[in-house]
């Protein structure tokens, strides 16, 4: 019997600059306000709220998955003229209490879509 360890450290944290989200070169978001999540030995995430998102390119689907420290995730596929990216969004729309401010944000897989952060000036 597998014995379950302790839950990993969640870090969430604003992200710097405005952050630029492209399918296959079309901008499907931008936000100033995006936050980036870190866990445990995974890549970053980069999460975006939804009032900065594009929603024309977003489908919701019927994929959901569950994490046991952020709770249940509903999918959206990324749909332009020529290309779909099948669940490659995500959100917890009710996310647990630990990782709250996700809450209302997107997350993208990295290898669907390119991050670009640029500077604001001050």
């Amino acid at each position: 019997m597998k014995s379950s360890g302790p839950s990993p450290v969640i870090t969430i944290a604003e992200q710097p600059g405005c952050l630029l989200v492209k399918f296959h070169g079309i901008q499907v978001a931008a936000s100033s306000r995006a936050l980036v999540l870190l866990e445990a030995n995974y890549p970053p995430v980069y999460y975006v709220p939804r009032e900065d998102i594009d929603e024309k390119y977003y489908a919701r689907t019927d994929h959901t998955s569950y994490c046991p420290y952020k709770g249940d995730a509903s999918y959206f596929s990324l749909q332009i003229p020529g290309h779909e990216g099948a669940n490659a969004v995500w959100s917890y729309e009710h996310p647990k209490v630990s990782v709250a401010p996700i809450q209302n944000y997107m997350a993208f897989y990295p290898d669907q879509v390119k991050f670009e952060v640029v500077e604001l000036d001050e």
